[in-house]
C-alpha cells in the first residue's frame, strides 16, 4: 500500500476559504468538482481554480500539486465529472489531463503565465445540453 504524501501548508492554509467560496456565482474563480473515487466509489467534492479559456465550450482547471492527483485521476477514468460554477451545475465530459505548454495555449492570454509554471492542468468539455 503506497503512503500518501502529507498536504502542502498553502493547500491546508487556503482550502476552508476556497470551500466557502467555491461554486459561489459572485465567486468565478473557484469551483466544486463532484467525482466518485476510481477504487472506492465513495462521493467527493473538492474545491478547484478555474482558469478562463478563450474557448467557452472547455473548462480549464491547473494542476499546482502534480498531474498525478487523486481528484483529476477520478474525473479521468470515470470520463467526466459534475461542476459547481458560478452557481450552477455543469456536467462535462472527456476530460484529458495535458502538459503547462498545452494549458497555456488554451487560456486567457492574462492567465497563461500562470499555467506555465504548473506541472500540468485537466481539460473537460461541457456537455451541451
Amino acid at each position: 500500500m503506497t503512503e500518501e504524501k502529507p498536504r502542502p501548508a498553502a493547500q491546508r492554509a487556503f482550502e476552508p476559504v476556497a470551500r466557502s467560496l467555491a461554486g459561489r456565482r459572485w465567486f468565478p474563480l473557484w469551483a466544486v468538482v463532484h467525482h466518485r473515487g476510481r477504487r472506492s466509489g465513495a462521493d467527493y467534492a473538492t474545491p478547484v481554480a478555474v482558469v478562463p479559456t478563450a474557448d467557452k465550450s472547455l473548462i480549464l482547471i491547473g494542476l499546482p500539486w502534480g498531474t498525478t492527483t487523486n481528484w483529476a485521476r477520478n474525473v479521468v477514468a470515470a470520463d467526466g465529472a459534475t461542476i459547481t460554477w458560478k452557481g450552477r451545475d455543469q456536467s462535462t465530459t472527456a476530460p484529458r489531463i495535458v502538459d503547462a505548454a498545452e494549458a497555456s495555449a488554451l487560456a486567457k492570454p492574462l492567465f497563461r503565465f500562470v499555467l506555465r509554471r504548473m506541472p500540468g492542468a485537466i481539460v473537460l468539455r461541457r456537455d451541451a445540453a
